[in-house]
Formats: C-alpha cells, sequence, structure tokens
C-alpha cells in the first residue's frame, strides 16, 4: 500500500499504551504520541478476545490514540510490520481479518488524516462497545 503522504496512525486495541503489549513497545520504538483524546467516526465491537473497529455512518465514535512516525524515512518499513501483525499481509491461504485504510481523525479541535486497521470480518450478533473505548470496555467487563 502506498503512503499518499499520510504519516499519522490512529489506533483503539491492543496497540494502544494502555494495553502495554509487546506490540505498543513496537510502536513506541518508531511512531511518537500525539497529546489528547483522539476519535473517529466508526463502531466499535467485541469479537471476544479482540475489538473491531468498523467504519460507520451512525452516530458512533471510536476512542483511540494517535501516533505520529518518528522518522519519515523509515515510515513504510515501520507500518510494513504493523500491517504484519494485523493481518493485511497474508498468505494465499489466510483469511485478510484487517485492512489498512486512511480515516479523519479529530484530535484538539482538528481533524487530521491517519492510516487505521478496520476489521474485515463479519461483526453480526457481536456486541458493540458503545462507549467506543476498549480500555474503559476492558475495566468494566472485569
Amino acid at each position: 500500500m502506498t503512503n499518499p503522504g499520510i504519516y499519522h496512525l490512529f489506533v483503539y486495541g491492543s496497540l494502544r499504551s494502555g494495553f502495554r503489549s509487546p506490540a505498543y513497545e513496537y510502536i513506541s520504538c518508531f511512531f511518537n504520541p500525539v497529546k489528547g483524546e483522539a476519535k473517529v467516526k466508526g463502531k466499535l465491537v467485541d469479537m471476544g478476545s479482540y475489538p473491531a473497529g468498523v467504519p460507520s455512518n451512525e452516530c458512533h465514535s471510536i476512542v483511540g490514540e494517535l501516533f505520529e512516525v518518528k522518522n519519515k524515512n523509515e515510515f513504510s518499513w515501520a507500518i510494513g510490520q504493523l500491517d504484519d501483525y494485523e493481518g493485511v499481509s497474508v498468505e494465499f491461504d489466510e483469511i485478510q481479518l484487517y485492512k489498512r485504510e486512511i480515516a479523519e481523525v479529530f484530535i484538539n479541535g482538528k481533524t487530521i488524516p491517519a492510516w487505521i486497521y478496520w476489521y474485515q470480518g463479519d461483526t453480526t450478533g457481536r456486541p458493540v462497545i458503545t462507549s467506543g473505548d476498549m480500555i474503559e470496555y476492558f475495566k468494566q467487563k472485569k
């Protein structure tokens, strides 16, 4: 996937700092967090062991974090590694669960274009996370 000059990344699941996953540790090597509460228009769905963000024209927002690449020359390589993690780059016999696309991120009274990983699978019958915040949802679920 080409990079049309977009060097921001919006994350809403295991890549968020609150999860402290190995993937977040990777992200922090190549991306700096942008301060502020970030949201995108979309719906967050509980798939059991992971969240699924799907685009939506309904009145839903997904809460997450916005990051900016530290070194633009390393962006293609860094995002390629995240594509592998998110299952965007699949083998011929695998199913692509996520697709990386550009979304408008609302943060600090501005709109910034950023890459996001949208879920491509079926979410029928799965619970919608009405708060749009996976971390908050997991806290309430415990």
